[in-house]
């Protein structure tokens, strides 16, 4: 176990900045435009799958009982995200709209590159923020959300999501044999859905209407609202069609990778509509360092549902007898979904050797697979 004076030391929190370097190559691809666009892909998913080759796995784990002053170099780099990718996003906004070199192709080329950042990157750090009880971490949560129109993540995640993991009540959880294009449509409509009717049952318990105005939604519906007219005001409706372009990029990038940290794990159904509790084996999980660095520890899925509010760094990786592994990193995993029959060919054995390790009792798993049993109470 890594003792907590050394987590603390700057040189344990720098690989985690690297991302830092999109900002500058964003810039270089938008000035440059053509064959330089293909840098953001290489950069991030086939950079760190290479680094992944080559670093290997990192089954070491911190402290967990280190404490927040130690992190700060970690928590730095989520605080000063959003700043950056939102100025980021808006002077591109400005620029593309108004650049000469660059064709409408490639504008929304830029685009796509700019969605990486705020998917790959942006939607991560607001999924670390959101977990926090400091408010401003929350607030940037809400902020990041807003710059990709995903808002209601924030609810679905908390109030759905992380109760009803490995459930039919859970949206995100994918089917066995679900492929991704699917899922994909099944989850943008039941999780926006599932996410309003729990802020609405939130605020029933509390004799309150949906249209109170501490309905969260007002909120996320203001800032989405704010980010648009921004778009509109420095780049006109193409600077909105942009705006909106890379927001359906990082979304796309979030649900690819919600798709493959669950995908066919379920939770035993006990009856009445009562199932086991959460536990590490309902995550997929992958130890790869270097796509670990990249994603903030966000592989090590299971201990993030064992503790929700643990900080990425402290985070701990399960052992393969305590949860799944999977055999590649997300970068490597999430183009894979998008190729369904090659998806299950991988994936498919190792849910079915899963079930029979975990579950040699349960000889149905139709109900399982069709979403068929109860929901839970």
């Amino acid at each position: 176990m890594i003792p907590a004076a050394q987590i603390a030391r700057i040189n344990r929190a720098a690989p985690f900045w690297m991302s830092l370097g999109l900002f500058p190559l964003i810039a270089l691809v938008a000035s440059q435009g053509g064959w330089w666009l293909l840098l953001m892909p290489l950069s991030t998913w086939w950079l760190f799958t290479a680094l992944d080759a080559v670093m290997g796995l990192e089954l070491e784990n911190a402290d967990p009982a280190t404490p927040d002053g130690h992190l700060r170099w970690y928590r730095l780099i989520t605080l000063i995200w959003f700043p950056l990718q939102v100025i980021t996003i808006f002077a591109l906004i400005w620029y593309a709209t108004r650049a000469d070199h660059l064709s409408m192709g490639e504008k929304f080329g830029l685009f796509f590159g700019v969605g990486i950042i705020s998917g790959t990157i942006g939607i991560n750090y607001s999924h670390e923020l959101m977990h926090q009880k400091n408010r401003l971490e929350r607030w940037l949560a809400d902020l990041l959300l807003a710059t990709v129109l995903y808002s209601h993540f924030r609810s679905e995640h908390l109030l759905v999501h992380h109760r009803h993991v490995g459930t039919a009540r859970d949206p995100v959880t994918a089917r066995y044999n679900e492929g991704f294009h699917r899922f994909f449509p099944r989850v943008l409509r039941q999780s926006l859905i599932s996410a309003f009717a729990a802020e609405k049952a939130m605020l029933a318990r509390k004799g309150k209407p949906w249209a109170d105005l501490t309905n969260p939604f007002w909120r996320y519906w203001t800032l989405q609202g704010t980010c648009l007219v921004l778009a509109f005001a420095l780049g006109g409706w193409i600077g909105v069609a942009l705006f909106a372009f890379q927001a359906a990029v990082a979304i796309w990038q979030l649900e690819l990778t919600n798709y493959v940290e669950h995908y066919g794990l379920t939770r035993k159904h006990l009856g009445d509509g009562r199932y086991e509790h959460v536990l590490p084996r309902h995550s997929w999980n992958a130890a790869h360092k270097a796509s670990n660095w990249l994603l903030i520890n966000l592989q090590r899925h299971s201990d993030h549902h064992f503790k929700p509010d643990r900080r990425f760094p402290l985070l701990q990786n399960h052992p393969e007898d305590d949860a799944p592994q999977l055999p590649y990193g997300y970068p490597v995993m999430t183009i894979a979904a998008m190729i369904p029959p090659l998806w299950k060919r991988v994936m498919n054995p190792r849910v079915k050797a899963w079930r029979k390790h975990y579950y040699p009792e349960i000889t149905d798993w139709h109900p399982y697979n069709k979403g068929l049993n109860p929901l839970p109470r």
